[in-house]
């Protein structure tokens, strides 16, 4: 765990406000989700090529492969916004960003944790 060292030599993560009472998205959270983000857009991608050999006259597979494809599309829009995030740093913008970015990462992952379920009926 990475921690920041206050003038008075106690330790506070990162990831916690000097008060400690908020949540505090510091630039490493973002760059960790900017990683994951693209990380799980490749993911997606890859199963979506991998739905294509099945047969898509089934009409679970191709529910599944159009699923994986919003969910890729999803990701990669949860990684620009984290960029932009990244990339401002006055005003009420970048912590309006920072909750746009948990809702949409958050409704990908769900989607994606849904859409792999319905792969496996499909598949079996």
């Amino acid at each position: 765990m990475v921690a920041l060292i206050r003038k008075n030599g106690t330790a506070r993560p990162l990831a916690m406000s000097e008060n400690g009472s908020s949540f505090y998205w510091g630039r490493e959270e973002l760059l960790g989700l900017l990683s994951n983000s693209a990380t799980l857009a490749g993911l997606c991608v890859t199963v979506v090529a991998l739905m294509s050999t099945f047969d898509k006259s089934q009409i679970a597979v191709s529910f599944v492969d159009d699923l994986f494809a919003l969910c890729a599309t999803a990701f990669l829009l949860c990684t620009y916004v984290i960029f932009w995030a990244l990339r401002s740093s006055k005003g009420a913008i970048p912590t309006w960003l920072i909750k746009a970015i948990d809702v949409l990462f958050l409704l990908a992952l769900t989607s994606m944790t849904g859409a792999s379920f319905l792969m496996i009926f499909a598949i079996w």
